[in-house]
């Protein structure tokens, strides 16, 4: 095998490989050899069919085997030989071949830039902390008592109010016609809660048990379905009862009925969660900072084909959202508009990866089976009844698993170098840790 360089522009390089025609000869006829052992062809007994009958019936099969072989074991061979660290598959391209020649290729690859990690111990930053206030604690109960409400009847001569529930039948008609999705029976509609198309609850405020009205409304023009998005409609709507809200006094009852012992502890519980909700957001917080210092400190070459993916799958996820709004999407965005607003995005997406990749690697930064089972357990409780079918799916499809590896591995390294970095504490109010940090830097 011979192998010439033939360009070298950045992480870009290119080689000729020549693979000789005796070379791939000797393998056609050792493979060959192997079938007359076990071909079966009518009036050879086996093991005895002549290699000619064998090459003239399946010498072609062997020979693409051979070929593909050849380039497989020769590119692995010149990228290790040549100590090259592949950023994605490398291109090749078969230049010249003919039965009983010499076997020509081009290899194009893209490889990973030497990277050399910065002093993180220069790195100043503040993790963001927020006391968890009694008037916090006592807000987030009221609002657990609201989703414990009951609704209680009224008697009849109750009109119901904004905040009461109606319990109904309804018709809706298009032009006179019911159409499909439009009735119901003995559903209990929320006033002001906004289940309905705008302007449905409000013509129900008032209504009492036995009531018969028609409500007036017109859908609006981005409705999913097409022959009603903009158009007038008539419900017919029997009010069978009014209902009165009935939220839960926030006592022991309530705490025991959450599978609590007693107040005391639904409060400590309420608490707990607050402060791991204001812990995310400071972690969340902090990573942004570290990963824009992490940003400055370093400046080094980044795969163009790696970039150009990362873009490809911004831009994927961009036309997912666009077709999720449907009629009331922003307009849509040229391409060249596209890479200037997200190109530099994905180059910081591929360029902090790979730095990243390159700390976990020199530190022996790696995830355990034990944190990838967690994962992989906390995936399943996401589907009830199906457990097993999702553990059996992540150890059937290793891609898939790495996938979920890859995300805890890049905490581990971040923690690492909050590790090594200047981390103050600072207490901060619940708004200021809300701040949107762009906000912020526009500010200053």
């Amino acid at each position: 095998m011979q192998v010439t360089q033939t360009s070298s522009e950045g992480l870009k390089q290119a080689y000729k490989v020549v693979v000789e025609s005796k070379d791939i000869d000797a393998k056609v006829s050792e493979k060959l050899a192997d079938l007359s052992q076990t071909a079966r062809l009518p009036g050879f007994r086996p093991g005895k069919v002549p290699t000619q009958v064998l090459k003239q019936r399946f010498g072609k099969s062997v020979l693409g085997e051979v070929l593909q072989q050849a380039i497989d074991d020769s590119v692995r061979k010149t990228i290790e030989d040549k100590s090259l660290k592949p950023a994605l598959q490398p291109k090749i391209e078969v230049t010249s071949f003919d039965e009983g020649k010499d076997l020509e290729y081009t290899l194009e690859v893209e490889v990973l830039p030497e990277i050399t990690p910065g002093d993180f111990s220069g790195i100043s930053l503040e993790r963001l902390k927020v006391d968890v206030s009694d008037a916090e604690v006592e807000d987030s109960l009221g609002k657990l008592a609201e989703q414990q409400t009951a609704y209680d009847a009224a008697d009849a001569a109750t009109a119901a109010a904004k905040g009461d529930a109606v319990v109904i039948d309804f018709l809706g008609k298009l032009d006179g016609t019911p159409f499909d999705g439009g009735a119901g029976t003995d559903y209990q509609l929320v006033l002001g809660s906004g289940q309905f198309i705008p302007g449905f609850e409000d013509q129900l405020i008032g209504v009492k048990g036995g009531d018969k009205t028609e409500v007036n409304v017109a859908f609006p023009a981005e409705y999913p379905a097409e022959n009603l998005a903009g158009k007038a409609v008539v419900f017919d709507v029997t009010v069978k009862e009014v209902r009165k809200p009935n939220v839960p006094a926030i006592n022991d009852d309530m705490a025991v009925r959450l599978g609590l012992e007693n107040l005391a502890q639904l409060k400590e519980k309420v608490k707990e969660q607050i402060a791991g909700e204001f812990s995310s957001i400071g972690r969340a917080r902090i990573k942004r900072a570290l990963l824009d210092k992490l940003d400055e400190m370093h400046r080094f070459d980044v795969p163009a084909g790696l970039v150009d993916a990362e873009f490809a799958a911004i831009k994927q996820q961009l036309d997912a959202d666009r077709a999720q709004l449907g009629p009331t999407a922003p307009e849509a965005k040229s391409e060249d508009e596209l890479k200037a607003e997200y190109q530099p995005i994905a180059e910081r997406r591929v360029r902090l990866g790979l730095l990243l990749s390159r700390v976990g690697e020199l530190n022996n930064i790696k995830v355990g089976r034990d944190e990838l089972s967690r994962a992989i357990a906390q995936q399943a409780q996401r589907f009830p009844g199906q457990e097993q079918q999702v553990f059996k799916y992540f150890q059937d499809n290793p891609q898939a698993a790495a996938q979920l590896q890859a995300p805890i591995f890049e905490e581990k390294v971040v923690d690492f170098i909050l590790e090594l970095a200047k981390v103050t504490d600072k207490t901060v109010s619940k708004d200021e840790l809300l701040k949107d940090p762009d906000d912020e830097k526009a500010a200053a």
